[in-house]
């Protein structure tokens, strides 16, 4: 058996996320369903199990409980591994909670782990709660940060997806005016090439990829700013000098539009919310968020933990579905 095939033997992990959020519901819905792909859960069995009670689902989805991932086998069941206590069952939902804050940080850093010694395909994220978490004591301002950190990449990005756009972030969270400051040659240059390996991996030979400028009109020959002459324009002339098919600084008010409607294959933005806006705008139910640059593949949905709606059986499974339908689809870093 080659590697492809030997890949496709492995389980997806699905981390929980924050067990007072709409994660357990979510996962719940996701495995009352076929699966195209084996997969495993890293949480907890006793929030699983109450939940799917809570849903009706039961007794014809089985939560089974594992030590490991060598104890898992394909099958119809929900299985889990927790290297953490079992949550307690008094959690309310759709608050803030530190034990569920810890349990979201284990569950994602356990499955880590395990990624990374090739014991799973992918990894697929359900939302955490980022001041539950910093109560439960990880101090991280989301998943992306904390998969950077216990990797030890120094080069990632995230990256949005569905059916009509593809937009990766030069940079992530931090302060509106911060970003001037944090942009560089290094820093554009890397995110575009990024950009490049994500569309390959998704299964496209020849990336467009279009550079959306940081200011108004991209900059307007220097009148509205000068990052793009100093920093982007750079970046991408350096990008077309090593073979990668880059273009901009565009508007960045016109060139998610192009990109929809089929001119570009990815938009690399600025800023957050420049390229998130446009994303969500089309609908979180099909989003996907995809963190570009680390040695294994990771999705998640693109929304939160939902605290509003949990508990409720009110939570709408599509985007975790379209982020596991993706990582299936997704070629491995490591055998592109």
């Amino acid at each position: 058996m080659n590697a492809q095939g030997r890949l496709h033997h492995k389980p997806i992990g699905i981390t929980m996320g924050d067990a007072a959020g709409i994660g357990p519901e979510i996962i719940a819905k996701l495995f009352s369903q076929p699966l195209p792909a084996p997969a495993v859960v890293y949480g907890d069995a006793g929030v699983l199990k109450r939940t799917i009670k809570q849903l009706g689902l039961s007794p014809s989805l089985a939560v089974v409980e594992l030590d490991d991932i060598e104890s898992f086998s394909p099958g119809h069941h929900l299985q889990v591994i927790s290297r953490i206590a079992p949550l307690p069952a008094s959690i309310p939902a759709g608050q803030i909670n530190a034990d569920a804050g810890r349990g979201a940080y284990e569950y994602l850093c356990h499955a880590i782990d395990d990624a990374n010694s090739g014991q799973l395909r992918a990894i697929v994220t359900a939302p955490l709660h980022k001041k539950a978490m910093q109560l439960g004591g990880a101090d991280f301002p989301g998943h992306t940060e904390i998969l950077a950190q216990r990797t030890g990449t120094k080069h990632f990005a995230m990256m949005l997806a569905n059916h009509e756009l593809r937009v990766i972030l030069v940079t992530i969270h931090m302060p509106l005016n911060q970003v001037s400051s944090n942009l560089t040659q290094e820093r554009e240059l890397q995110t575009i090439r990024l950009a490049h390996h994500a569309c390959k991996h998704a299964g496209i030979a020849h990336p467009r990829i279009a550079v959306a400028g940081v200011n108004p009109h991209a900059g307007e020959n220097g009148r509205f700013g000068q990052e793009e002459k100093e920093i982007i324009t750079p970046a991408v002339q350096q990008a077309q000098r090593e073979g990668i098919n880059a273009s901009g600084p565009f508007p960045g008010d016109t060139i998610f539009m192009r990109a929809r409607r089929g001119e570009f294959d990815i938009v690399v933005a600025q800023y957050h919310d420049q390229g998130l806006i446009p994303v969500k705008y089309l609908g979180v139910d099909e989003g996907v968020n995809v963190t570009v640059g680390l040695p294994f593949i990771r999705t998640s949905v693109d929304h939160g933990t939902a605290f509003d709606i949990a508990g409720k059986g009110l939570a709408d499974p599509s985007s975790l579905k379209a982020a596991f339908n993706l990582a299936v689809t997704m070629t491995p870093p490591n055998l592109h």
